[in-house]
């Protein structure tokens, strides 16, 4: 996979003349070198349904005399840059307004994307109509035409229908439409239909051809669909709102768990896909792909070409000062295993194991984003990983909030356990799947929900901020009685708040009388008594994080202590054919803007004290400037100082 991508949408209406009018060869070569662009993905059809170059299967767009995307793929060949291309797989409008009865319908009836021909928008085909044969058509027809670098089919995933097809493929089976279970078991079939067929179109025509079918998201636990393609593109554009600056580090975190290789798709956009004149701060972008290299992925940043086919000059001015830094690290990227001190599992992970996505709630995982969010913010080493994943591989292991063992899972819990591992458990996790019974030794047992809203939670320690006190908390409490150690207490309020009981203006103070224990620890590890990281995502409350960061420092030893401000992130990287490891530091501080998130300012940060369990090493040195770094152990910890960092670095520890 080559690195410093640029994804160039071309999603172009039929009434917009002069397509591809202003491309020449030259200055599109310009901004690619401009860029210093190592691939781009190019358009062979649209979402709008039309294709870039005179097809025999299904029209070229009206409106463009030429054949764009050969002399798209030859001049950026011509320079040494790869070119995967692009095929809108489950949205083509030509056909949605031609076939109506090809198109996914809602349990109502209704489309989707939008959810009629009056609202302006794309409406979604179903492969079990005639649509796939056309689909696969145009795909074996690219594949025989042109020499392209991979394979991107866009708008793929398990998606539930209720169209004529659909119902009929139902009803066949003796199932009902009624049925929830039975639809997601079709829609379940549907898409590995459609996958089958693309990769028997290209096995047939260019075997080994990288193919990436894009749904927007890598579920966490669905390995069966991950293993539908070569790679992985990470569609995250931060200032999306569908996304946010959570999405990447956290799909980052279980991507590189899973063997294959993988990017991280961000924008050069304000907000998001199909925004022209939109552009984020120079420094937005340079994080961005920063967070990509730092994670194990190779970068890209996303562009929507003009009608006319000129390219953008300030479009590529921007992706060049991210990508002309990005090169200068490229010789410490790759090849890389990251070091984990602790492995959170899923709560995805865990829902989406009944092998129907449309059966999960809270898709980007509100729960993992609370758990990231903390885990990063006391820059912490982890992987978030599913219930494949070797657990063996972890000092902890983190159950967040939801999860409920089955028998496979305790098994798997259980001879972890054995090995030495730890548990932090919060909330339901760690009770039967089908029982309100701790199936673990947390030092707890469970007596039930609390009829409280909201409750108080006192640890036993002062925290590195804030004294010992009662802490609200918003989200579900639990009653538990201790049977081990007794590490804080939970109260309740006086009352909740009703119409006749009500105090102040928001809920009613403390009663300090403890009702249950709040925290607990047993053999097995440590159980928090209220859903912490719901409630982090949810509030950002400060007691909670560091009550969560006490209870790990109090379970294992980090690898890696590095002090840094709460909104720094580090990873650690084993690169063993060059013999070293990699460390790297970022820094940037996303602000809200309206209803934006983005980055403009990269304050500098002086004099990072980074503690390491490791031996002494050869040598210390910053990348890319190459300069070396004094070190020292102390305690059997290996002691250095990054001077000075400035939205990214990284320092080698060369053995």
């Amino acid at each position: 996979m080559r690195n410093r991508q640029v994804h160039l949408d071309f999603h172009t209406s039929e009434h917009i003349t002069g397509i591809g009018a202003k491309f020449d060869k030259q200055q599109f070569q310009n901004a690619l070198k401009a860029g210093r662009v190592g691939s781009i993905t190019l358009f062979a059809k649209c979402h709008h349904g039309f294709m870039y170059y005179p097809s025999a299967v299904s029209p070229m767009h009206p409106h463009l005399s030429f054949d764009l995307l050969s002399a798209q793929i030859e001049a950026a060949k011509e320079i040494g840059v790869g070119t995967p291309v692009y095929i809108s797989a489950g949205l083509d409008e030509r056909i949605a307004n031609k076939e109506e009865g090809w198109l996914v319908r809602n349990k109502d009836g209704s489309t989707l994307w939008v959810n009629s021909f009056t609202v302006p928008g794309y409406h979604q085909l179903c492969f079990n109509s005639p649509y796939l044969d056309l689909l696969i058509s145009q795909v074996k027809e690219m594949l025989n035409t042109f020499d392209c670098d991979g394979l991107f089919m866009d708008i793929a995933s398990v998606t539930p229908c209720y169209c004529a097809a659909c119902r009929e493929l139902l009803k066949e089976e003796g199932k009902s439409i009624f049925d929830d279970e039975a639809v997601c078991e079709l829609a379940e079939k549907t898409y590995f239909k459609y996958t089958d067929a693309v990769k028997a179109a290209v096995d047939a025509i260019k075997p080994g051809l990288p193919i990436f079918h894009n749904g927007g998201h890598i579920i966490r636990g669905r390995r069966d669909i991950v293993a539908t393609n070569t790679n992985i593109e990470i569609e995250s554009l931060p200032t999306g709102a569908q996304w946010t600056y959570d999405h990447f580090p956290l799909s980052a975190a279980y991507a590189r768990t899973l063997g294959k290789k993988y990017l991280s798709q961000t924008g050069r956009f304000h907000t998001t896909w199909g925004e022209f004149g939109g552009y984020k701060h120079p420094n937005a972008l340079k994080y961005e792909t920063s967070l990509a290299i730092a994670n194990g992925a190779c970068c890209l940043v996303g562009d929507q070409l003009h009608p006319n086919g000129e390219m953008d000059v300030a479009t590529y001015k921007l992706i060049g000062s991210a990508y002309e830094y990005i090169e200068k690290c490229e010789p410490w990227c790759g090849g890389e295993k990251f070091v984990a001190d602790i492995g959170v599992l899923s709560s995805e992970a865990v829902n989406s194991s009944n092998k129907c996505e449309c059966a999960k709630s809270d898709r980007y995982g509100r729960i993992d984003a609370g758990v990231l969010r903390i885990l990063t913010e006391g820059q912490y080493l982890f992987n978030v990983i599913d219930m494949q994943e070797d657990f063996s591989a972890y000092k902890l292991l983190v159950l967040p909030d939801i999860i409920r063992l089955s028998d496979e899972l305790l098994k798997k819990l259980k001879a972890y356990i054995a090995a030495g591992g730890k548990i932090l458990a919060s909330g339901e996790s760690g009770l039967a799947e089908n029982e309100d019974t701790f199936l673990l030794d947390l030092g707890a047992e469970y007596i039930g929900l609390s009829e409280y809203s909201p409750v108080y939670v006192k640890p036993d320690c002062d925290l590195p901020s804030l004294q010992s006190s009662y802490f609200v908390t918003y989200t579900n409490g639990y009653t538990v009685q201790p049977s081990g150690e007794k590490l804080g207490d939970m109260a309740n309020p006086y009352f909740n708040r009703t119409a006749e009981h009500f105090c102040s203006h928001l809920h009613s103070p403390v009663d300090p009388t403890p009702v249950s224990a709040a925290i607990t620890q047993g053999a097995d590890g440590i159980y928090l008594a209220w859903s912490v990281f719901q409630e982090y995502y949810a509030m950002g409350t400060l007691a909670h994080k560091q009550i969560v960061h006490q209870m790990i420092n109090r379970l294992i030893d980090k690898t890696a202590d590095v002090k840094m401000p709460a909104q720094g992130k580090i990873t650690l990287a084993h690169r063993s054919e060059e013999n070293q490891y990699v460390l790297h530091l970022l820094y940037g501080a996303p602000v809200k803007r309206g209803a934006v998130e983005v980055i403009e300012d990269l304050p500098a940060i002086c004099e990072i004290s980074c503690r390491l369990q490791m031996k002494e090493p050869k040598k210390i040195y910053l990348a890319p400037s190459k300069e070396n770094i004094p070190f020292k152990i102390s305690e059997g910890m290996l002691e250095f100082c990054i001077p000075r960092l400035e939205c990214h670095q990284i320092a080698v520890i060369q053995y």
